[in-house]
């Protein structure tokens, strides 16, 4: 049987593969193993906007109460606002439900422990072995012992404080102009509340949720809807959130678009001139573009690389004693500031070099270079058989030979979707799509869906 935790807690088509039986289920093997050591445990709940998440909550709260943990729900609010609060609230654990980027249909269930910290796979192994039992040996309560359901969503505001926090204070960021597209999400009160009392002056887009829109044609997915936005507005930058507000691609005046590789460089940088950066080096991943590495090493600073997905480029940081790291996708991970990718706080740092050093982004963005890079998703019956092609590893292998020394290739199965992600970097653009589309078209042809 497939292992039921992916690369980022459980996701899948909300009332149909993530039912609310399993939320159910979830909840108390979540709350039991992550709670056992404390009395009268307490699990905060957030959840991004989408349509499905008041069906999730109620049934993971009732799991969760079932084995007698208290379910503090946060209503509405970011998956690093959760990780935070779960922090600092003295709480045993954090669940936020959230999707993430994914189509409204999606949803998902990611846990955070007492620390505010994603979890390990050996205890997500142990909830899953949980729920997998046939049958529920869980504790079950009585009287008293039941959990409780309170609804605290006042404590969003303490987030809010913190981010502003963060950025410097009330007025820190004064007289930047700032376009922010919410994407229907997560984001869509927090973001522009906390850049105004900043000081920026913000134009929201894409802030209005009612549950079907999120990441519709908007957000760090679309970020050309964003760039528009800069151009037609005349504002200095721009800020995309995807539905969880975890990710940020930015755009310059010109709606030119900075992805998380190209923030990376420039937080990185600023980082080293002030004598910030631990261990001059941060950590990206294999999808990152090779210019990243040359950026920094101009100024004396390395990148480690490791697999895709935040939870490696977490495990990254915390094993070499770092504290920067991230994606491609503008997940962007600051350990001192939150102990997961937070799109806000990693705008209010990018919007902070902007106004302390006085350059625009543009300037301060084309100190990465950027060598030819494409990015191909086919879609297949099932990312899971991608491992068992004979014929696509010989593909792979072909492609890595034809291009030598002079580019790379990276092949890996979505840990979310029903998607293997084909990326062809090289010195030509040219040659990097002619190397992607044949490569893409071997996968399509004995792995592709209808």
């Amino acid at each position: 049987m497939a292992r039921l935790f992916g690369t980022d807690g459980v996701r899948g088509v909300a009332n149909s593969e993530l039912t609310p039986e399993l939320a159910y289920k979830l909840g108390r093997a979540g709350a039991f193993v992550l709670t056992r050591k404390s009395k009268r445990p307490t699990v905060l709940v957030g959840r991004d906007p989408r349509i499905s998440g008041d069906l999730l909550e109620s049934a993971l709260v009732a799991g969760l109460c079932s084995v007698g943990a208290d379910a503090r729900c946060l209503g509405v609010v970011t998956t690093p606002g959760v990780a935070y609060l779960s922090r600092i609230t003295a709480a045993d654990a954090g669940v936020m439900i959230s999707a993430s980027h994914n189509p409204v249909g999606d949803n998902g269930i990611k846990f955070f422990d007492g620390s505010g910290f994603k979890l390990p796979d050996a205890t997500e192994d142990e909830i899953e072995a949980l729920i997998k039992q046939e049958v529920d040996q869980l504790p079950r309560p009585t009287g008293a012992g039941v959990g409780r359901l309170f609804r605290d969503e006042a404590e969003v505001e303490r987030y809010v404080d913190y981010l502003v926090q963060v950025g410097g204070g009330e007025g820190a960021l004064a007289g930047v102009k700032v376009a922010v597209d919410c994407a229907n999400g997560a984001a869509s009160s927090i973001a522009p509340l906390a850049l105004q009392r900043l000081g920026a002056r913000v134009t929201a887009i894409n802030a209005q949720p009612d549950g079907l829109n999120i990441n519709v044609r908007c957000g760090s997915t679309h970020p050309e809807a964003m760039a528009r936005a800069v151009r037609e507005m005349g504002v200095d930058t721009g800020l995309a959130y995807d539905g969880d507000a975890d990710r940020v691609i930015a755009a310059d005046a010109g709606g030119n678009i900075v992805d998380g590789d190209g923030i990376l460089a420039l937080l990185a940088t600023d980082m080293a001139a002030r004598g910030a950066l631990p261990g001059k080096a941060i950590v990206a991943t294999v999808m990152s573009n090779f210019g990243l590495d040359h950026a920094l090493a101009h100024v004396g600073a390395e990148v480690h690389r490791t697999r895709v997905g935040d939870r490696y480029v977490l495990e990254a940081l915390r094993e070499r004693g770092l504290v920067l790291g991230g994606e491609q996708s503008g997940h962007i991970i600051m350990l001192e500031h939150n102990t997961t990718g937070d799109g806000i706080i990693t705008s209010v740092e990018l919007l902070g070099v902007v106004k302390r050093t006085g350059r625009p982004l543009a300037d301060l963005a084309s100190a990465m270079p950027r060598f030819p890079q494409v990015l191909v998703n086919v879609r297949v019956r099932d990312r899971r058989i991608f491992e068992k092609s004979d014929t696509v590893a010989i593909a792979i292998r072909q492609a890595e030979a034809e291009l030598g020394h002079d580019g790379r290739v990276v092949v890996r199965p979505s840990g979310t979707e029903p998607l293997v992600r084909v990326m062809v970097e090289a010195l030509d653009e040219e040659r990097a799509h002619k190397v992607a589309e044949e490569l893409s078209a071997i996968i399509r042809s004995e792995l592709g869906g209808e």
